[in-house]
């Protein structure tokens, strides 16, 4: 339960202070484009079945890739615009959360820890 409850306020609330840092005066609009990046997980539907509990997201699903994530970072590195930046800088921040999210789930199966790294 504790580990839900880090994972979801991380995707939520955490993004709230990455916004208000980002742009003081307008956070609360940035705050909903951040919570917006969470539909990089709607590449879960491709999966079968779409959730399990035991499965890390990173490497498994394509917006949550090597490649995606590499995406990502050049993105909050040379996007211009500063709301595209944003956006990389949430779906990196989100790619980060999952990562958290698997070694909190692994941490008990050292065998595990093989798939993501």
């Amino acid at each position: 339960m504790t580990q839900q409850i880090v994972h979801y306020s991380l995707h939520f609330l955490a993004v709230g202070l990455i916004a208000y840092f980002y742009d003081r005066k307008n956070w609360k609009k940035y705050w909903l484009i951040l919570i917006a990046t969470m539909l990089v997980d709607l590449d879960h539907l491709l999966a079968t079945p779409f959730f399990d509990p035991e499965r890390c997201s990173i490497g498994f699903h394509p917006l949550h890739s090597e490649l995606a994530i590499t995406i990502y970072v050049l993105g909050m590195i040379f996007a211009k615009n500063k709301v595209l930046r944003l956006v990389f800088i949430g779906l990196f921040f989100h790619m980060l959360t999952d990562l958290l999210d698997c070694l909190w789930t692994y941490a008990r199966c050292a065998p595990c820890m093989q798939d993501i790294f």
